[in-house]
């Protein structure tokens, strides 16, 4: 009952006070504060994104007189763009917030792009998807020539029936393309996880699992979770390559994470694909948190020749 009563007192008069009571004496709004005392990236962001996000109409008093606030709506949600004397605000607030509003924004548009390429399902009548594909297998397999573009040979890379189009259902051409961008970029990485997919004790279906991070990347993604890790690792509007990136990551360290877990056999997948997911989760609750491709497969590579 105190809570409840303390709770309304606070929401409806103390909290509008104090605020008001701060700006007095620092000279400074809310959203200056933010600005200069959080450190870039996630930090400031993740606080400017939430303040921003309470605003649901024109405030009743400004930061500071003759200021003028312009309302844009995008996607319906409400941004403010301060318009004002540079010797009043200071050109590093408007660089500060400036960079704020394009990761917040570059966020949902990102979103939008990969929903869009995410429904594109893979259509052999188009050549660019074939090619694609084609090109998938020449980067992880360079020294074999395909039989046929149906082939059992599919199977090498961790496909599961003779046409891979089957496969790419579920997250149509984003899987697809996640893959390529891997092996394209990576292609070191990319060979070397392959060949710890083929392992004899080991072994999973490298294109499989490929499709199955890749979902796990959208999802991260839809969720809101990638927030701080775009926003720390990308200074200004996140685009797809910065998701394609980060599925090299999820690549790569499941790969480590996999070979360093021992598992029984590829039965056991789903509980390991789980436990993965949720240290990943974990580490995107830390407000610093960068996933990026900056260590080496030392550890996984002496585990395999362990275990030959």
């Amino acid at each position: 009952m105190f809570g409840s009563i303390w709770g309304y007192f606070y929401t409806s008069f103390l909290r509008y006070w104090l605020k008001w009571f701060i700006r007095q004496v620092t000279g400074k709004c809310e959203l200056q504060r933010i600005c200069a005392g959080y450190k870039p990236g996630a930090p400031r962001t993740t606080k400017a994104g939430k303040r921003m996000s309470k605003r649901r109409g024109i405030p009743r008093q400004s930061c500071y007189p003759f200021t003028v606030l312009l309302i844009f709506y995008i996607d319906d949600f409400i941004w403010y763009v301060l318009m004002t004397n540079m010797c009043l605000f200071g050109p590093r607030f408007k660089v500060n917030l400036k960079l704020c509003l394009l990761q917040i924004t570059g966020y949902r548009n990102l979103f939008t792009s990969v929903e869009e390429l995410r429904k594109e399902n893979f259509d052999s009548d188009k050549v660019q998807h074939e090619e694609m594909l084609l090109k998938l297998w020449d980067l992880l397999m360079p020294e074999v020539k395909l039989e046929s573009r149906v082939t059992k040979q599919w199977g090498d890379i961790g496909f599961q029936g003779d046409d891979p189009k089957t496969d790419f259902r579920g997250m149509g051409m984003l899987g697809l393309t996640n893959l390529v961008f891997f092996s394209e970029n990576y292609t070191e990485e990319a060979r070397q996880v392959l060949s710890h997919a083929n392992h004899p004790k080991l072994g999973y279906s490298y294109a499989i699992v490929g499709i199955n991070l890749t979902e796990m990347a959208y999802s991260l993604l839809k969720s809101g979770a990638l927030k701080p890790h775009f926003y720390n690792t990308v200074s200004g509007r996140p685009q797809l390559q910065h998701l394609h990136q980060l599925f090299c990551y999820l690549v790569y360290k499941f790969d480590k994470f996999w070979v360093e877990e021992e598992p029984e056999s590829i039965m056991e997948f789903n509980h390991y694909r789980e436990k993965f997911h949720d240290n990943i989760k974990i580490q995107l609750l830390d407000p610093a948190v960068a996933l990026t491709m900056t260590d080496n497969t030392e550890s996984s590579v002496h585990v395999l020749m362990r275990l030959n």
